[in-house]
């Protein structure tokens, strides 16, 4: 049978800003994305005259983490039933195409799970796109999109990829200049966060103005390629609420600075925590500081990656 592989890109907000609460109990943003290098592998087959979705962990993944005894990217924490995002984007894509033929999945995981990096939301665009091409179905990126928002607000801007801005509940996007090269630190800390508590606890419709980062600002920095301008012009709103819940978040902003990144930021509705570096030597110093020096108290997982442009389906 024909298996095919499809990368699914972990992202970054470079600014992210949370406009209102709306009647319907949904959030509007207003958001700067950048996709990473990192990324989880999905693996695809079509399984004809079976009517089923089967959704397994990557063998060989599974083998390298019982010899090493890997812990950094277990897939204990992934669901591999149908509480899964790529199990409903599958689901989705065959209800709405009608497909009679099943498909087997399988998840090679490199994306820290509930880190605020769209792991899972990535995971279920590749099967969206996956399944368009597996089963020939020639659906457009719009149709996809459509699909994608109603499993998950990231979903659209997942299939997207590369710098933009993301507006209404994530599914509005405009494509932005792509950011300049760049490398890029991830720390996240061990607890966990749950998105949903973390934007209760904002209560934007009550925040003052000046709580709200400047959008534009970092839009511009992104037009005039000036990273230095980009790094100190970045702001995460939901860092208000999400410290109270883990306050490692801002102890690694300080690290992160500390030890030579030109800006930080949480990432999403976090807990994870990025640094932005133009110096590979400095990442490198910084990493081995945030993994086993003097900071290694404040994270779990520390990865070194990059940003990264996705060519357009």
């Amino acid at each position: 049978m024909e298996t095919i592989k499809l990368e699914a890109h972990a992202k970054i907000n470079l600014s992210l800003d949370v406009l209102k609460r709306r009647e319907d109990g949904y959030h509007e943003v207003r958001m700067v994305m950048q996709s990473l290098a990192l990324c989880d592998d999905v693996y695809m087959e079509m399984l004809p005259g079976q009517d089923k979705i089967i959704l397994e962990p990557y063998k060989e993944h599974m083998a390298a983490a019982n010899q090493t005894g890997m812990t950094a990217h277990s897939l204990s924490e992934v669901p591999f039933d149908e509480r899964n995002l790529m199990y409903k984007a599958a689901k989705l894509m065959r209800e709405t195409f009608g497909l009679k033929d099943g498909v087997r999945l399988h998840l090679d995981k490199r994306i820290p799970t509930a880190a605020g990096l769209a792991g899972g939301s990535s995971d279920a665009a590749a099967v969206l796109r996956g399944m368009n091409e597996l089963f020939g179905l020639h659906a457009d990126e719009e149709t996809l999109a459509a699909l994608g928002v109603k499993i998950g607000a990231d979903v659209p801007y997942c299939l997207m990829g590369g710098t933009a801005l993301s507006e209404g509940i994530g599914e509005v996007l405009t494509e932005l200049p792509a950011a300049p090269p760049c490398r890029v630190l991830l720390a996240k800390p061990g607890c966990g966060v749950s998105t949903k508590a973390v934007y209760e606890a904002l209560h934007v419709n009550e925040r003052p103005e000046e709580a709200h980062p400047d959008i534009d600002a970092v839009i511009s920095a992104l037009q005039d390629k000036n990273i230095r301008r980009l790094s100190a012009r970045m702001r995460n709103i939901l860092e208000l609420s999400t410290i109270p819940l883990a306050p490692e978040v801002p102890k690694l902003k300080e690290a992160m600075l500390e030890l030579g990144a030109m800006g930080t930021l949480m990432s999403g509705s976090g807990p994870t925590v990025f640094g932005l570096f133009t110096d590979n030597e400095l990442l490198g110093k910084a990493a081995d500081a945030l993994r086993t020096g003097v900071y290694r108290e404040l994270c779990d997982e520390v990865i070194e990656t990059s940003f990264y442009r996705i060519t357009a389906l």
